[in-house]
């Protein structure tokens, strides 16, 4: 508990830095003044509503138990394994399997999952995906990753605003607007990739099947590869797969690990519990 409150101020204090250094570049002073403004209103939304921003974003539509009993049915079984409250579930329309959680804690949490999603994988696949979020609550990793897309989409936009301001044209524009992003990026990566191996072991904990979580990774990032979407890319370190095409992004930079090591770990955790399909 304690040490994730330290990364999340630390991470609030990181991106605070970097938003008074654009303030900093774009208007001297009073631009760092203005921007330091911004940034406390934007730590104080981040904290409270960052989650509400993300699903907003998102237009997702929050689900209930009479439009889709089965996926209440796992969330309750999967909270009550991991000894959370019941996240509430919402639905969003994207054409590619995939999911995400967010909340500032258990008790203000959601789950988000893909159309696609319900519609690619096989029931015990869908419960490996929701015990993976479910983990990300249980913790407490959302607060952290819902902060981190708040923030870098503000950077990001921020950015935008050197890049077209007509006294800092050329060269240095060009830098700040690839530069900024990439601070930001960097920053949700280091949060991102140790999570992510986490939660897919605490995951197939609670559902005691960790090979139905490696095909469920297996089918959405082969659809992924095939049918990226675009989205905004300050939120793609939220999702349990990358739903960017791997050719579109480095894999240095990108906010995931690698899907064949996170499926290769999961295999392995399966031989030591003499579990098989």
């Amino acid at each position: 508990m304690l040490m994730n409150w330290i990364k999340t101020f630390g991470l609030m204090g990181i991106l605070t830095g970097i938003l008074l250094g654009i303030g900093y570049l774009l208007g001297g002073m009073n631009g760092a003044f203005v921007t330091l403004i911004f940034s406390f209103i934007l730590n104080f939304i981040s904290y409270w509503y960052s989650d509400k921003i993300v699903l907003a974003m998102y237009r997702a539509r929050e689900i209930s138990a009479a439009d889709n009993p089965m996926l209440h049915q796992i969330v309750n079984e999967l909270s009550d394994e991991a000894k959370i409250p019941k996240p509430k579930i919402y639905m969003i329309n994207l054409p590619i399997p995939n999911a995400f959680a967010t909340g500032r804690n258990p008790k203000y949490s959601a789950v988000a999952v893909t159309r696609s999603l319900l519609e690619s994988l096989e029931p015990k696949e869908i419960k490996g995906v929701l015990a993976h979020e479910i983990s990300h609550i249980k913790h407490r990793d959302t607060l952290i990753q819902t902060i981190a897309a708040t923030f870098g989409g503000a950077i990001t936009w921020l950015s935008y605003g050197f890049l077209f301001d007509r006294d800092r044209e050329g060269f240095g524009a060009l830098l700040m607007f690839i530069l900024t992003p990439l601070a930001a990026t960097l920053v949700r990566m280091a949060i991102s990739r140790s999570r992510e191996y986490l939660a897919d072991e605490s995951g197939a904990r609670i559902t005691k099947d960790p090979l139905s979580l490696a095909s469920a990774l297996e089918k959405i990032s082969k659809i992924s590869r095939v049918r990226p979407i675009n989205i905004n890319p300050s939120t793609s370190h939220l999702f349990i797969v990358n739903p960017f095409s791997s050719a579109s992004l480095s894999s240095l930079f990108s906010t995931h690990p690698p899907v064949e090591e996170r499926i290769k770990r999961l295999k392995e955790m399966a031989k030591k519990m003499k579990i098989t399909h």
